[in-house]
């Protein structure tokens, strides 16, 4: 693991009575993709202009390269970042915008001459240096955007939800440059974003963030498969979430009572009575004509939807909630209206304490 770059320890940050981030501690290492990831209002953008330094933390420390944010100027700071709006100079050609930040730290005209080719070859936009960014496509000013951020070298390189004003596919397609570009430059990247197949798709680790707190910090398949609590379950990825309680401990087997019915999961730490959640993938859910040892999950198939690369299942549980799974080809033998049984390995599904520790994963 490489060393951390930018710590933060017990930062809150407070809007007059509205506590927006709270006691929140995290390491990012030198050289990763990290994203912080959560729904509008959850802190996240906060947080990122708080490493960035045009946000002031209300109480706890910020760290960059082991100095204090607050303790430099913004131009003396090895940190830049990229707006979701671009923020252009659109009186200037891109040659101007990109070389913006060297002209103004008086740096050799020769100089500046070859770092702004060298980016702009970087990211693809070789022969745009006379166009002014009116001439230029989304994608285009983003790649701009992002060139004049990294041509003076920072050590980390900011960006809030840069993404969000392009198309679905610029968006993707901007997704595997920015991870690329990351990776050749070895950079540490902090990311904005509430997309989370964006952030499945580029990072090298994700903080999951709910109400100014961090709910899990790991890996994007860890954070897919082993969410630690009932929102990151339900927020990452689409996930059948059941509310129940544990009724009988079998080694590491958990028989759990729920509104939908009895199921069986597969975790360790639980008392007979505890409150729970389980959790399991659309693509992990089976269904019997007949009923299924270790589940009494009685349903009835709702409808069908294509979605190009799955076909999608909606079935109508017996509390009145909706549970779905998903396979590549519809199963021919299940019709509109058809009495099923759900059941799972219980391997596959993921128990979740109901009383999970928030703020406690980074």
């Amino acid at each position: 693991m490489n060393k951390a770059i930018v710590t933060l320890e017990n930062v809150e940050k407070r809007f007059g009575s509205n506590l927006v981030v709270r006691k929140m501690n995290m390491e990012i290492q030198e050289g990763e993709f990290l994203t912080l990831l959560g729904p509008s209002g959850c802190g996240k953008t906060t947080t990122l202009r708080m490493i960035a330094g045009f946000e002031d933390a209300s109480s706890g420390t910020i760290q960059v390269q082991g100095e204090r944010v607050e303790d430099k100027e913004p131009y003396q700071r090895d940190v830049n970042t990229v707006f979701q709006n671009y923020s252009l100079f659109p009186h200037m050609t891109v040659f101007d915008n990109v070389a913006y930040g060297l002209t103004i730290k008086k740096v050799p005209k020769e100089e500046i001459a070859q770092r702004v080719t060298e980016m702009l070859a970087l990211v693809q936009l070789s022969g745009y240096e006379k166009r002014k960014p009116d001439a230029l496509s989304g994608g285009q000013k983003q790649r701009v955007a992002i060139a004049r951020a990294l041509i003076n070298r920072p050590k980390v390189l900011l960006l809030d939800e840069p993404l969000g004003a392009l198309d679905l596919k610029l968006r993707k397609q901007m997704q595997i440059e920015l991870k690329r570009l990351q990776r050749k430059l070895a950079i540490t990247f902090v990311y904005v974003t509430h997309d989370q197949e964006e952030a499945l798709t580029m990072s090298d680790r994700i903080a999951v963030m709910n109400g100014g707190v961090i709910e899990q910090l790991a890996d994007p398949r860890t954070i897919y498969d082993y969410p630690k609590t009932r929102f990151v379950a339900g927020f990452i990825g689409e996930s059948n979430i059941f509310d129940g309680t544990v009724t009988a401990v079998e080694g590491n087997l958990l028989r759990v009572e729920t509104p939908a019915g009895l199921l069986t999961t597969q975790g360790e730490g639980f008392q007979v009575g505890e409150a729970m959640h389980v959790s399991i993938r659309p693509e992990y859910l089976e269904v019997s004509k007949t009923p299924v040892e270790g589940f009494g999950l009685p349903a009835s198939v709702k409808d069908f939807t294509y979605m190009g690369t799955v076909v999608k299942t909606a079935l109508d549980m017996r509390d009145g909630t909706e549970t779905k799974f998903s396979r590549f080809d519809q199963d021919e033998q299940l019709q509109e209206g058809d009495s099923v049984h759900v059941f799972w390995r219980p391997e596959k599904s993921v128990a979740i304490k109901a009383a999970a520790a928030r703020g406690a994963e980074a």
